[in-house]
């Protein structure tokens, strides 16, 4: 309806302004002849000057012999027709009724005008418009329908728990006597949480499908604006409309963003952010009811937002939804390569085996590069190469072969990964070693991947210690090579990888013995994240924790020098192998190191069960949690 009255509302201002034109054009006329005395036009009359004539009351237009148009004034007592008709002149007459009305319109249609404009901006700023002076009140909020693409649990995978927590409410909007029956009351919010990418969004459009109701969509900014109070108006707005289309969703993404914690501002309790979040505190559980009407939230903040939000009857439920496993990144997978033609080499397991730590939209994104990859080269579809380029492009970056290498950098360079490499291969609770290339890529001239057998959840101080002889490797293998004085930059990673590892285990873990079980990264780092500020630490503990770093470290450097000075053939053999193919994968590594060509000719293509394929699957380049978080540190290349 809105809509409608606007195109109207133009439609006729733009015909008044035609007719206001076309008027004043017609009147115009009158501007353009030529104004004389009346003798002069009777003089021209007489002479036979005139070629014909109008009367329009008492104004006297004519049109000489010249071609010019003149205009008089004729008096009273003048008798002019018989005249005019003496002397063999046209002569027309206009209609004294319709020059009255066309003069009356001209007067009237500019008042008209005036008055359906400011008709128009007082319909505008009283509301009647969402993009009038008045109407930034009314919400942002979009309803998706089936129209818009239906999304079910079908299309949701890789994150079965949290369809299982909310499995329940699709069931009350399907059916919600079965439980009222029982006296129970379906939860009035569902927060999800989690990392960017795991397909929070996703799951709650499939929430929308299955029960089959009207779905909202908002994004937490949409609500504050630069006026105070418009917020609060848009939150009323949207419960208004939602209300109206119960039983349905509300779904608010990104809620952090109006739902931070009060009091944290400068504006105290009075800024436009928190009015907002307390009107939508009483919309969601106030005194007038709310019935079918399911709010549904998202973020990855969860740890910033009120604790008045999350409090039961609001945001019953806290679901998260994390990075998926192997099984669940299989299962993504195999929804996203549903559209895309795959060849029969074509192993989602082996692929979802090498991308721990991958959300939903990484995934979605390599069956994308692979399938632009299989497009680019032509081919009819996507085979197991494309997606082993495309892992390597995604996590590494592409490659560089453009970039120019001195034989010395190359030499350093496959001196520096086969160190990694092989000390790797050493340590028996490193990650196996899956990859060792001195192709650059990224802005690493060259790197190793180890890939592990499952998801890490966590690591233990006897893994972490080879973790840290595997990273620092690549600068002792310089050091025993080229000696001290010629060792490069190319360990700067490996030392920053090395000192956050060993920073973790002792400011965090608790993994050193002199420095004990206590949380010093708070006050090390000078902060605290409950915004209270880090507590006080003393001068000999913070010279303790930077030792206890140091000793790590350089223990793992003196057991990696050891390691490459004990197996040094083992490891020259490696590094001229580097040289020569460039990139080795699974046992091709252990058949250079023991003398032997990368590939047999008997070899049976995966018959050995501890062989990679030719390329798999590849670490990413970056930890996906910071070391020591939650869920560990993913594994990573060795650059």
């Amino acid at each position: 309806m809105g809509n409608a009255r606007q195109f109207a509302f133009w439609v006729v201002l733009l015909l008044l302004i035609v007719a206001l034109f076309n008027l004043f054009s017609g009147s115009g006329n009158t501007l353009q002849s030529r104004e004389i005395a009346y003798s002069e036009f009777v003089r021209d009359v007489e002479a036979g000057n005139v070629s014909s004539v109008t009367l329009d009351g008492e104004k006297v237009r004519y049109r000489g012999k010249d071609g010019n148009d003149y205009v008089t004034i004729k008096p009273e007592d003048a008798e002019l027709t018989d005249t005019l008709i003496a002397n063999d002149i046209p002569v027309s007459a206009k209609s004294q009724e319709e020059s009255g009305f066309q003069a009356f319109m001209v007067s009237l249609l500019p008042i008209l005008l005036l008055i359906g404009v400011w008709i128009y901006f007082m319909n505008r700023m009283q509301g009647g418009g969402k993009g009038g002076a008045m109407g930034f009140g009314k919400s942002k909020a979009k309803m998706l329908t089936e129209k818009h693409g239906r999304v079910t649990f079908d299309d949701v995978a890789g994150i079965d728990e949290a369809k299982e927590e909310l499995e329940e409410i699709v069931e009350f909007l399907r059916n919600p006597q079965k439980f009222s029956r029982l006296g129970g009351k379906i939860p009035k919010g569902a927060l999800l949480v989690g990392p960017p990418g795991t397909g929070k969004t996703l799951l709650a459009r499939a929430i929308a499908g299955e029960a089959g109701v009207p779905f909202f969509t908002i994004s937490g900014s949409d609500f504050v604006e630069m006026f105070v109070g418009v917020g609060a108006s848009r939150v009323r707005d949207m419960f208004e409309q939602a209300k109206k289309n119960a039983p349905c969703i509300v779904f608010i993404d990104e809620i952090d963003a109006v739902g931070r914690h009060r009091g944290a501002g400068y504006g105290g309790g009075n800024d436009e952010r928190e009015q907002t979040l307390n009107q939508l505190l009483v919309e969601m559980d106030g005194f007038e009811a709310n019935e079918g009407v399911i709010i549904l939230a998202a973020t990855n903040r969860r740890d910033v937002l009120d604790p008045a939000l999350l409090r039961p009857g609001r945001f019953d439920r806290q679901v998260m939804v994390g990075n998926p496993d192997i099984k669940g990144r299989e299962k993504i997978l195999g929804v996203h390569a549903r559209k895309t033609p795959l060849g029969p080499d074509v192993d989602l397991r082996i692929i979802a085996r090498g991308t721990p730590g991958f959300s939903g939209a990484d995934l979605a994104n390599l069956v994308n590069e692979a399938a632009l990859m299989a497009a680019r080269v032509g081919r009819r579809f996507v085979t197991m190469v494309d997606f082993e380029n495309a892992k390597d492009k995604v996590m590494m970056g592409a490659e560089r072969r453009s970039m120019v290498l001195t034989p010395d950098q190359k030499e350093k360079t496959a001196y520096h990964e086969a160190g990694h490499a092989v000390v790797g291969l050493e340590l028996p609770k490193c990650d196996p070693v899956y990859k060792a290339t001195i192709i650059p890529r990224g802005g690493a001239l060259g790197m190793v991947v180890s890939l592990p057998e499952i998801d890490r959840l966590n690591w233990h101080k006897s893994e972490c210690e080879q973790k840290l002889a595997m990273t620092m490797a690549g600068k002792a293998a310089e050091i025993i090579k080229y000696g001290e004085d010629e060792v490069s930059n190319g360990p700067a990673g490996d030392i920053q990888q090395a000192s956050a590892l060993a920073r973790a285990m002792v400011l965090r873990w608790g993994m050193s013995d002199k420095v004990g079980n206590v949380d010093y990264e708070q006050a090390h780092e000078g902060y605290s994240g409950n915004g209270a500020g880090g507590f006080s630490i003393s001068a000999h503990t913070k010279e303790l924790i930077e030792e206890e770093v140091k000793r790590m470290i350089e223990d793992a450097y003196q057991h990696a020098y050891k390691i490459l000075t004990d197996r040094k053939e083992e490891w020259e053999r490696l590094a001229q192998g580097l040289l020569e193919y460039e990139t080795l994968t699974g046992d091709e590594i252990k058949r250079v190191m023991n003398g032997e060509p990368p590939h047999s000719k008997d070899e049976d293509e995966g018959s050995d069960e501890g062989s990679a394929p030719s390329v798999t699957a590849i670490p990413k380049t970056k930890p996906r949690s910071k070391p020591g978080g939650t869920g560990g540190m993913e594994p990573e290349p060795t650059a």
